[in-house]
C-alpha cells in the first residue's frame, strides 16, 4: 500500500502554520483543485478529497496535536465499529483505559458511553461592537450594520452534499462516529478516521462550499438600539450567528454597546452632569442663565445670589431615560465661578475699591483665617 502523504503537504502549509494561515491554504488548495476547474484532470476528485481530509485533521487544535506526535497512526486501527471488542488479550475490559488517551485523540465515549457523532452543530455566536452617540443613546435609534461570517450554503440547502442529497451513514464505524481499536494490552476507542466524528459521510461533496454545507458571506442587518442604553449594554439576535454545519442550527449575534463621551454632559446611570461657568459678578448678584438639555432643547436655569463655585442645581426629568421600566433621570447642573483675565487698569481700580468695601463679604475666608491665626498662636506659645 502507498504510504500516506503528509498532511501539511496536501494542504500546502508549514508545520508551524498558525490556524489563519492553515485556512489561507487550505482555501487556496481547494480552489486550485476544485474538479470543476479540472474538468481534464481525472485525479482532481481524489486530489480535492485528500485536501479536505487533511485540512479537517489540522483545523482540529485536538486532531492536530495528535497528527504532530505520531502522524497517520494517530487515526489508524480498527475498520469498524467493532473492532478490537472482545479481545481475550486486554486485562483491564473494554474500553477501560479510554480516559488516558482522551488528550491525545479527543472525542472519546466518556466512561465507555456509546452513541452517534455530530451530525448536525450549531453555529457559533457571533459578537459586534456598536458605538452610539449620547444623544442616540438617549432617543434610541435604528442602524444598518455589515456583519462577516458564514450562512447556509443555497447550493446544497445546507447538508454538504451535491444537489442537497442527505449524508450516508460512515461504513467505517456504522454511523456511531467512533471506532475501537487493540493496541497491545489496551482497547482504545477514538474518533472515527473517515467521518471524524460525525457518524456520517458526504460521497458527493458540494462544489459551492466544499461539503462544509454553509459559505462566508457579508450580511447586512437593521438593529434597533432602544433608548437608555449604556455602555456595556448588550443586545442579542437569535439565530443571526454563524449558520450550522451539517443543516445545524445558527449561532445567535450579540451586540455591545459603546456609548461615546459627550462634549457637553456627562453621564451617571439615568443621571447628566453639565459644569457650566458663570461670571463672578452674577455669582454675587444672582441672575438666570440658559442650559442646554440632552434632548437639542435649552432651560432657563435662575442662579442665586451669592452662589459659590461647585454649586449643583438639580432640574428633574432631564436626564437619560430609563433602559428597563419607567421614569427618566435627572440634569445636575454645576455652577463654576469664573475668574476674570486680562484686565484693565480701570477693571483692577474698580476691583480694589471693591476689595476694600467686601471685607464683611467673604464669611468663609473671615473663618478660615481666624482659625489659621488660632493654629500659629496655639504653635508659638
Amino acid at each position: 500500500m502507498m504510504a500516506k502523504r503528509c498532511y501539511y503537504d496536501i494542504v500546502g502549509a508549514e508545520k508551524s502554520a498558525s490556524v489563519a494561515e492553515l485556512k489561507v491554504a487550505y482555501r487556496r488548495k481547494v480552489k486550485e483543485l476544485h474538479p470543476d476547474q479540472n474538468r481534464d484532470n481525472p485525479d482532481a476528485e481524489t486530489l480535492f478529497k485528500e485536501v479536505n481530509e487533511a485540512y479537517d485533521i489540522l483545523k482540529d487544535p485536538e486532531k492536530k496535536a495528535a497528527y504532530d506526535r505520531f502522524g497517520h497512526a494517530a487515526f489508524e486501527g480498527g475498520t469498524g465499529a467493532s473492532a478490537g471488542q472482545g479481545g481475550g488479550g486486554n486485562p483491564f475490559g473494554g474500553g477501560g483505559f479510554s480516559d488516558i488517551f482522551e488528550d491525545l485523540f479527543g472525542g472519546f465515549a466518556g466512561g465507555g458511553q456509546r452513541g452517534g457523532g455530530q451530525r448536525a452543530t450549531r453555529g457559533q455566536d457571533l459578537r459586534y461592537n456598536l458605538n452610539v452617540t449620547l444623544e442616540e443613546a438617549f432617543a434610541g435609534k435604528q442602524t444598518d450594520i455589515t456583519v462577516p461570517g458564514s450562512v447556509s450554503c443555497e447550493a446544497c440547502s445546507g447538508t454538504g452534499a451535491e444537489g442537497g442529497a442527505e449524508p450516508e451513514n460512515c461504513p467505517t464505524c456504522a454511523g456511531m462516529g467512533k471506532v475501537r481499536a487493540q493496541q497491545g494490552f489496551f482497547t482504545v476507542e477514538r474518533t472515527c478516521p473517515s467521518c471524524h466524528g460525525r457518524g456520517q459521510i458526504i460521497k458527493n461533496p458540494c462544489g459551492s462550499c466544499a461539503g462544509a454545507g454553509r459559505v462566508q458571506k457579508d450580511r447586512t442587518l437593521r438593529i434597533d438600539v432602544p433608548a437608555g442604553v449604556e455602555t456595556g449594554t448588550r443586545i442579542r439576535h437569535t439565530g443571526a450567528g454563524e449558520a450550522g454545519t451539517r443543516g445545524g442550527p445558527a449561532g445567535d449575534l450579540y451586540i455591545f454597546i459603546e456609548v461615546e463621551e459627550h462634549s457637553i454632559f456627562e453621564r451617571d446611570g439615568a443621571n447628566l452632569f453639565c459644569s457650566i461657568p458663570i461670571s463672578m459678578t452674577t455669582a454675587a448678584l444672582g441672575g438666570e442663565l440658559e442650559a442646554p438639555t440632552i434632548d437639542g432643547g435649552r432651560t432657563k436655569v435662575k442662579v442665586p445670589s451669592g452662589v459659590q463655585s461647585g454649586k449643583q442645581l438639580r432640574l428633574r426629568g432631564k436626564g437619560m431615560p430609563a433602559l428597563r421600566g419607567s421614569g427618566v433621570g435627572d440634569l445636575y447642573i454645576e455652577l463654576g465661578v469664573e475668574t476674570p483675565t486680562n484686565l484693565t487698569s480701570r477693571q483692577k481700580e474698580l476691583l480694589r475699591e471693591f476689595e476694600a468695601e467686601s471685607k464683611d463679604n467673604n464669611p468663609a475666608s473671615h473663618d478660615f483665617f481666624s482659625r489659621v491665626k488660632s493654629f500659629w498662636e496655639g504653635m508659638t506659645g
